[in-house]
């Protein structure tokens, strides 16, 4: 199981299961979701994830049509992003994790959208 919460505290959650794989997107709507150069993420089943404090204060957006990306509405964490056709299935992001995940990450998507300011 792992945990994991925003960075105010208000939204907590669990994992109930396995990381099916990490990757890291590298595209422009994550580097703006994550302010930073890309966005890390976990793979999971949607019924492994469980909110267990904060739900009410987590807000949703339709960043394009069929995606959803949710973030803690009090501190602005980002933790999800979700597909719509895809819904058995959630993106739950690695910085929120407060259980040390150590697996790889398997996959990079969007390099071609890879900031030139990287080292």
């Amino acid at each position: 199981m792992y945990t994991g919460s925003c960075l105010c505290g208000a939204v907590r959650y669990e994992i109930h299961g396995d990381v099916d794989h990490a990757t890291i997107c590298w595209c422009t709507m994550c580097q703006k979701q994550h302010g930073a150069a890309n966005g890390p993420y976990a793979n999971v089943a949607s019924s492994a994830l469980r909110i267990v404090a904060g739900a009410a204060g987590i807000t949703r957006y339709a960043s394009s049509p069929g995606v959803e990306r949710a973030f803690c509405s009090v501190c602005g964490a980002n933790l999800t992003w979700q597909m719509a056709e895809h819904s058995s299935r959630i993106a739950v992001t690695l910085g929120t994790f407060d259980t040390p995940y150590e697996g790889l990450v398997t996959d990079e998507l969007h390099t071609d959208s890879k900031p030139g300011w990287l080292p």
